[in-house]
């Protein structure tokens, strides 16, 4: 290349150009870098577990608790502390030794307890071996008869009773512990040498046959509620290199169902909810809640805790913007103004409380839309400033925003189902790519029973036991809307 001294006046405003326009490349890329390490659960639907990845920005610190909030349990929150309770044995202390004037105190009169100290603890896990011998016998006419085994007892020499299949089933699906560890757990509980690895892990496939029409049922009971909500996760199964995989969910605040397929619309219609479902839909702002193909859908609510987090996004992209802050003020108002309006049975927020919060909210979108002018091209082609397609969501289905407002049955966000799906994140994490995916439809079937048994207040290993003994707990039907 020529020294510049050698340049035209023409070749060194062609080289500027290039040179400035190769540096706003740079510039933009440079951005786009950034943006993509300040994505953190603060701002965005990253998992809380993310923010600590190495150059990951961390969220800004949440602010200090008020003054007046002690540490501790709140008021009215429930309480898990012991209560006193009928003992199972009783341990008397009398005063031994002599008294003062000789007398053994052996034979002293009993006057009473003075004082009682419960104590709450587990006994030693033992395996106990219970051999049950099936008796022929001959009546006095000469006829034989052969005794029969109780149903939970199999038809092999041995075998393990429900109890202890039912542990390893909640180990495994409840709990994520690996298949050989499951196997040494229990060996060191009981003092023996434990089932085997095979046995262990054929449990599953017991069990989830064994729950699989209650599961029919608990989609059956979400399909018929007035709201549910949807959410999806990313899953590895399958060997590596394969499609992704992710586990799909369907939540009310008495049953949970999960189901394993992909992000596309034929997955969602799988999961066996969305066709039929004639409710309030509760979810993030992914196309595909919103397609038409869904027709018996009554409406939808946008999670409102995934659009704070949208414009505490904006608000760091746009740090001399009030818009931002202005909307998370309105939606977190009306949020507690929805809890109040729950607790005191109301059927929507009061008007005088919403309609200012409403308001607000709206002004905050029309003076978003205004200082985020769209980028003009193709939508499915063209990349918007960051904001623009949340504030036009907004804008456009203000309705589909702020339903809660207006049906304190509608929930504003959808934690219900983020919770639901965190164990499987956990899952993974513990025991990385999971290999098949017919066992993994098996684990989220049986979590789907163990779930809606939690959420309808039964105790996790009864419902665990009687479905392994061939009599599966069923939910409750749900309340008249």
């Amino acid at each position: 290349m020529a020294g510049l001294e050698e340049l035209s006046r023409e070749e060194l405003i062609a080289l500027v150009e290039r040179l400035l326009e190769s540096n706003a490349k740079l510039t933009e890329r440079v951005k786009q870098l950034e943006r993509q390490v300040s994505r953190n659960s603060a701002n965005s639907s990253m998992p809380p577990s993310a923010d600590d990845l190495p150059g990951r920005a961390t969220p800004a610190a949440k602010p200090a608790k008020r003054a007046d909030r002690k540490r501790g349990k709140q008021k009215g929150a429930p309480g898990s502390a012991m209560s006193w309770a009928v003992p199972d044995t009783t341990v008397p202390h009398r005063p031994s030794g002599n008294c003062g004037c000789g007398a053994d105190l052996a034979f002293a009169e009993d006057l009473g307890v003075e004082r009682s100290h419960q104590v709450h603890d587990l006994p030693e896990v033992r395996l106990t071996v219970w051999q049950h011998d099936v008796h022929r016998v001959r009546c006095a006419c000469g006829t034989e008869h052969l005794g029969s085994l109780p149903d939970e007892v199999p038809d092999s020499p041995l075998s393990y009773g429900p109890n202890l299949r039912s542990l390893v089933v909640y180990l495994l699906v409840y709990q994520h512990v690996p298949v050989q560890r499951c196997v040494q757990l229990i060996a060191d509980l009981t003092g023996g040498k434990g089932p085997s690895g095979g046995f262990v892990h054929g449990m599953l496939t017991r069990c989830a046959r064994a729950v699989n029409e209650v599961v029919a049922v608990i989609r059956s009971l979400i399909t018929m509620a007035h709201v549910a909500g949807f959410d999806e996760t990313t899953l590895r199964v399958g060997p590596a290199g394969s499609r992704r995989r992710y586990v799909l969910s369907a939540s009310t605040e008495t049953a949970t169902v999960y189901h394993l397929g992909g992000r596309d619309l034929d997955s969602f219609a799988d999961a066996g909810i969305l066709p039929g479902f004639a409710g309030i839909a509760v979810h993030d702002r992914y196309s595909n809640y919103f397609h038409s193909r869904w027709e018996n859908l009554a409406g939808h609510q946008a999670c409102v805790a995934h659009l704070l987090r949208d414009f505490a996004d904006a608000a760091e992209t746009y740090p001399d913007e009030h818009w931002p802050k202005q909307a998370q003020r309105a939606l977190r108002g009306l949020i507690k103004a929805w809890h109040q309006a729950r607790e005191k049975r109301l059927a929507e927020i009061d008007p005088r409380v919403s309609g200012p919060l409403i308001t607000e909210f709206d002004n905050a979108v029309k003076v978003g839309i205004s200082r985020v002018p769209r980028v003009p091209g193709p939508p499915s082609s063209t990349a918007q400033r960051p904001g623009r397609e949340l504030l036009e969501f907004c804008r456009d289905r203000q309705g589909d925003v702020l339903r809660f407002s207006g049906d304190t049955r509608v929930w504003p966000t959808n934690n219900i189902s983020e919770r639901n799906l965190r164990p499987t994140k956990t899952q993974q994490k513990i025991s990385g790519r999971l290999t098949s995916e017919d066992i993994t439809q098996d684990r989220l079937n049986i979590r789907s029973y163990i779930d809606t048994a939690r959420k309808q207040g039964v105790n996790v290993m009864t419902a665990l036991r009687q479905a392994i003994t061939g009599n599966p707990w069923q939910p409750a039907l749900p309340p008249p809307i």
